[in-house]
């Protein structure tokens, strides 16, 4: 049997309370643990925080009975933005704008891409800022989608875009208001998730015509076999395009999310319906001109009868 061991003068009530204190200025309390991690450290991420987090991500979707051509080109936005969410189809209703609102908010999105397609044939885009907006309405133009072109460019799957504007956007304030619009939907956050720490290709966006012409280009540059970059190389660096290609042709711009006061309206925009129907008229005026020119020979043949030949019985 082992001896029972002795209490010594230091376990004494008063000498084990010294000896927690001195324990405690040793090792600080540690902090509290909870689902998301150390409360402490999810407490530095938030509000207080000097660094400014982005922290945006896009709703992407589309109306029913949408064309093959304008789904592959939503997807080729939906593989250039990885900060991106898919969601179902949306009826094209008046009543879409509190439908994708709704949806925005359930997704945990601040911003919405909304491909509309009308007739089978008109395709519109909507980007809008949820739920106080503001929100663009495009027609959208030329359209070539990354399976159509087969270009030779290639570059990292949701790598991180370099945006790049043409100078006249800083000539209108509705210019002004769609390049920040612009920037804060194609612009990738930088500690995202899904996104990969690298610029490897640009966005391009250009002012043609009163028309934004979008273009994506891959970044390269001269290297070696060992994939070091030639001393000097990165002043040769070379544009490859890759695709998708499209042109936005803005129709308005609302006040709010998909609705709301109009902000601005574009002066020298048609529809592709007054088109189609000017184009009809011009048909229609072809076809009554071809009427008109047979009533007057008619008319004129009458007038002008020519006289009765003397030898048209001879030979019967």
């Amino acid at each position: 049997m082992a001896k029972k061991r002795k209490q010594s003068e230091a376990e004494t009530p008063g000498a084990a309370d010294a000896a927690k204190e001195k324990r405690n200025e040793i090792a600080p309390p540690r902090p509290k643990r909870t689902l998301l991690g150390w409360k402490e450290k999810t407490e530095e991420k938030g509000g207080d925080s000097p660094f400014f987090r982005n922290r945006e991500k896009v709703l992407v979707t589309c109306s029913r009975r949408i064309i093959y051509r304008y789904r592959h080109l939503m997807l080729n936005v939906v593989s250039m933005l990885p900060h991106c969410k898919k969601d179902n189809k949306v009826e094209s209703k008046e009543s879409k704008g509190a439908t994708l609102n709704e949806l925005v908010e359930l997704r945990n999105c601040s911003s919405c891409l909304f491909f509309e397609c009308r007739k089978q044939k008109d395709l519109y885009l909507w980007m809008a800022k949820s739920p106080n907006g503001p929100s663009v309405k495009f027609l959208v133009n030329a359209v070539h989608t990354m399976e159509e072109l087969k270009l030779t460019g290639n570059h990292l799957k949701g790598s991180r875009p370099i945006l790049t504007f043409s100078s006249n956007f800083d000539k209108s304030p509705h210019w002004k208001l769609l390049k920040e619009l612009i920037t804060q939907i194609f612009g990738t956050p930088k500690d995202h998730r899904k996104a990969k720490p690298y610029h490897d290709h640009v966005f391009v966006f250009s002012i043609v015509d009163d028309h934004i012409w979008f273009r994506n280009y891959q970044v390269t540059a001269p290297h070696k076999e060992t994939d070091k970059v030639d001393r000097g190389g990165l002043d040769n660096m070379t544009l490859i395009e890759v695709g998708p290609r499209f042109c936005l042709n803005p129709i308005k711009i609302f006040g709010g999310s998909f609705g709301g006061p109009t902000l601005y309206e574009n002066p020298f925009y048609i529809s592709p319906n007054q088109i189609r129907a000017l184009e009809k008229k011009k048909k229609a005026g072809k076809y009554a001109k071809k009427i008109k020119a047979k009533k007057r020979r008619k008319e004129h043949e009458e007038l002008n009868q020519l006289e009765p030949n003397e030898f048209a019985d001879m030979w019967k």
